[in-house]
C-alpha cells in the first residue's frame, strides 16, 4: 500500500499539489505502521494482532477511497494524469483484496479450500495480466522484444483469468481434485515464467540498460508479487496433496 501511495504520486502533474499530498500522507502512514510491525513476532497477544489488524484496515479502507476518487477524477477528465485508469484501479483492486483478508482474519473465517483455489487465482490471475499490459505500455516502443515478450505474457494470462472464471461459473462441480490439481499446475508454469521475465526486466532497469518509464522500485514491486502467487500456488498444492493422503 505504501509504494502504490509512492506510484501514484510520480503520476500526478504539478497542478495536483491537494492529490500528492494525500499520497505522501498516505505513505507516511504505512511507513508508521510497517515501523510498528516490526516490533510484533509469533509470540505477540493475538489481541493486539486483532487491533493491529484494525488499524491496517482502517488505513487501507482510507487508501481504496481515495484511489477510487483518484479513478473517478481522470475518467471524468477532471485531472490529466500520467496514472492511467487501469493502473489506478488495480491498486484499489488490491487494497480491497487487503482490506477483505484483514477483516476475514479478524473474525476467523476460512473460506472452503476449492473455493478459495480458485478465487485466489481468479484475483492473480487478473493482478498478473494487468502487470504485463502495464510494462509493455511503460517500456519504450523502441525495446521491442520486450514489448512483444510482455503483449504475450498479457493475451496468456487473459486466456488463463478466463479459463479460472469458466471454472468459477462451474463451481460447486467444478471442484474436483483432479481439476483443481490441473489448474494449479497449468497457472504455476505460466508464473514461474512471467515472474522470470519480471526479474530479468528488474535487473535491467536497475543496470539502466534498457529504456523505459519503469520506476526500478515499481520493477521490484511487481516481480515481488509474482513471487507471492507462486507461494500461495505451492500451499494450495500442499493443501490439496495432504488431502489426497
Amino acid at each position: 500500500m505504501k509504494e502504490h501511495a509512492f506510484f501514484l504520486s510520480l503520476g500526478f502533474t504539478a497542478n495536483d499539489t491537494e492529490l500528492i499530498r494525500e499520497a505522501q500522507q498516505f505513505i507516511v502512514v504505512f511507513e508508521r505502521i510497517e515501523e510498528q510491525i516490526s516490533n510484533y513476532n509469533a509470540t505477540t497477544d493475538p489481541n493486539v494482532i486483532r487491533q493491529l489488524n484494525i488499524q491496517v484496515y482502517q488505513a487501507t479502507a482510507s487508501i481504496w477511497a481515495y484511489k477510487r476518487k483518484v479513478l473517478g477524477l481522470i475518467l471524468r477528465c477532471q485531472i490529466v494524469s500520467n496514472n492511467i485508469p487501469l493502473l489506478v484501479d488495480h491498486t484499489s483492486r488490491e487494497a480491497a483484496y487487503f482490506a477483505k483478508r484483514l477483516k476475514e482474519l479478524n473474525e476467523g473465517k476460512l473460506i472452503p479450500l476449492p473455493e478459495a483455489i480458485i478465487k485466489e487465482n481468479v484475483f492473480f490471475l487478473k493482478i498478473m495480466a494487468d502487470h504485463s499490459k502495464f510494462i509493455s505500455h511503460l517500456l519504450d516502443p523502441s525495446e521491442r522484444k520486450l514489448v512483444d515478450q510482455a503483449r504475450d505474457f498479457s493475451h496468456d494470462f487473459d486466456q488463463l483469468l478466463f479459463q479460472a472464471q469458466d471454472l468459477d461459473h462451474m463451481r460447486p462441480q467444478s471442484e474436483t481434485q483432479p481439476l483443481l490439481e490441473h489448474f494449479l499446475d497449468q497457472n504455476r508454469v505460466s508464473v514461474v515464467s512471467l515472474r522470470d521475465f519480471k526479474k530479468t526486466a528488474r535487473d535491467l532497469i536497475e543496470a539502466c540498460k534498457i529504456k523505459s518509464n519503469i520506476p526500478a522500485l515499481l520493477a521490484d514491486h511487481v516481480y515481488r508479487e509474482a513471487d507471492h502467487f507462486l507461494q500461495i500456488i505451492d500451499a494450495f498444492d500442499e493443501h490439496l496433496v495432504a488431502q489426497k493422503a
